[in-house]
């Protein structure tokens, strides 16, 4: 019956997320909203600061395919309690004129949708635009980081064929892109979970063309656990010793390390 009741859980609008809520209440950190050009758009972020003295690399954090919800901007505040400064973009920002945000979306199922429908040369001009406005925060050192999940893990690794001087693309079970390994300048991190057959059948040759190009394309895969098991893991629902959690604390650790090192 407690995996029945978990699944269910699991399977919430991924709005149903008033557990973040409360951690994001319950933070020391200073947060802000900000909006940033991009073209003739205006696209709404959500900046995290770390509570340290010096300047801080910067992680660029793309949401999951429901938009930018409570878990990634969660996400981020533990980033910035990790000593990171983060910056989560809404990509669903100025999407019409009835939706110039995620929460302006009725259903996840709607902005998931509209997701399915951006340009992605205009994600990948937002996502240029969100990174020079990061780099240039007075709490920045200039250093980029860009981190994605599920949807956004896919965005974080096509970023990197887009975008030269990033720090790390860091894909959380995201899928490689088309083309363009040849391009990508930076070292790539994977983490993704065992029970997700349909993003780790892609492993396999997207090792072999990073190889043959002398490309970083570090990954660990998690025994157990499931698509989307950091978003899982933060839940309290999720019981302690389900893979979920142990692959999110995992993650965490192996994330932290690698930051350290760039």
């Amino acid at each position: 019956m407690r995996f029945l009741f978990l699944a269910l859980v699991l399977a919430l609008p991924a709005r149903a997320q008033d557990w973040a809520v409360t951690a994001l209440d319950a933070s020391p950190r200073h947060h802000e909203w900000v909006t940033i050009p991009s073209g003739e758009r205006t696209l709404h972020a959500f900046v995290a600061y770390p509570e340290r003295a010096g300047k801080a690399t910067t992680l660029l954090v793309i949401h999951e395919n429901r938009g930018l919800t409570d878990s990634i901007r969660l996400f981020a505040d533990q980033a910035a309690e990790a000593g990171y400064l983060a910056i989560a973009v809404d990509l669903l920002s100025d999407f019409d004129a009835e939706h110039d945000r995620t929460s302006a979306f009725a259903t996840t199922d709607a902005a998931r949708e509209a997701l399915s429908r951006l340009d992605p040369d205009r994600v990948t001009a937002d996502l240029h635009s969100t990174r020079s406005y990061a780099a240039a925060l007075p709490a920045s050192n200039g250093k980029v980081v860009v981190v994605g999940f599920c949807w956004g893990g896919a965005q974080s690794f096509r970023f990197a064929t887009n975008a030269s001087g990033l720090a790390a693309s860091v894909v959380f079970y995201g899928s490689p892109p088309a083309s363009g390994f040849d391009r990508i300048d930076a070292p790539v991190y994977g983490f993704y979970a065992e029970n997700d057959a349909r993003i780790n059948a892609t492993i396999p040759a997207t090792d072999s063309t990073m190889a043959a190009l002398g490309k970083v394309h570090d990954h660990v895969t998690y025994p157990g656990a499931g698509h989307a098991y950091m978003r899982a893991g933060d839940d309290p629902a999720t019981p302690a010793d389900h893979p979920n959690r142990h692959a999110r604390d995992a993650s965490w650790t192996r994330l932290r390390e690698i930051l350290a090192r760039l």
